[in-house]
């Protein structure tokens, strides 16, 4: 998933009716179920180098935008970057038909100002986070972090997705991560966590021995249903193809 290219797409400009007048970039990813729209004349976020990703419209609560986006048909998580969303989406669904309405939200949600993008509540709250695990971290982790945001984070950016650091258990020599994003639900996220980042962290810290990925229990709860419903119409899908056709006359 960790990819060294510069992707090209259409710019998908909404200049055609006076109140708008964004200009978004939608870049695909190595998730076919996934799409990355980058601002490219406005901040997303007012935290810089921070996302946030929502996978339900419970956990959207505090993002009246990602909860605008929950709300469109086939919609799987979205996650806020500084200037740029990534949309995940669930497999029956077209981009065709949700990409448009992604970037029309957006652009009337960032052009009208009338919501925060992100509660205050949210802010305070990770920022809070922050400052206590970095007042408790140890040499290691300091070290696991520092390596984490300085060559393997952007990458992962580059890709519509993010990496979270979680925890560390020194005796087993197990580094516990959060992909978020494009990242998570893609077929490759395994090789990139094993061959990538696993590789990587081993060979600049000699106490790491594994990489393990972690979900929120939310989110278990969240893919289980999302599985689910996939299974549902797949199978009606099947059960209508078998049906032999109607008589001819």
């Amino acid at each position: 998933m960790i990819t060294n290219r510069f992707l090209t797409h259409p710019t998908i400009s909404v200049g055609l009716l006076a109140k708008r007048c964004l200009s978004f970039k939608t870049l695909p990813t190595p998730n076919p179920n996934a799409l990355k729209f980058i601002s490219t004349e406005c901040d997303i976020l007012p935290m810089a180098n921070k996302t946030f990703e929502f996978t339900s419209t419970l956990q959207s609560v505090h993002s009246p935008l990602a909860l605008k986006i929950f709300r469109l048909p086939g919609v799987r998580s979205v996650m806020l970057g500084p200037d740029f969303l990534t949309v995940n989406k669930q497999d029956h669904i077209n981009w065709a038909n949700l990409r448009p309405e992604v970037v029309e939200l957006m652009d009337d949600f960032l052009t009208t100002k009338q919501e925060p993008v992100i509660t205050r509540e949210l802010i305070e709250q990770s920022e809070q986070e922050t400052e206590n695990a970095e007042a408790e971290d140890s040499e290691i982790v300091s070290m696991i972090k520092e390596l984490i945001e300085t060559r393997i984070r952007p990458a992962i950016q580059d890709d519509g997705g993010d990496i979270e650091y979680k925890a560390f258990d020194e005796e087993t020599g197990t580094v516990f991560l959060k992909l978020a994003g494009a990242c998570k639900s893609c077929s490759s996220s395994e090789d990139t966590l094993k061959h990538g980042i696993e590789s990587m962290l081993m060979h600049y810290i000699e106490e790491v021995r594994e990489v393990v990925q972690i979900l929120d229990p939310e989110e278990e709860i969240a893919l289980k249903e999302f599985d689910r419903l996939e299974q549902q119409i797949q199978a009606k899908k099947l059960d209508r193809s078998s049906q032999a056709p109607p008589p001819s006359l």
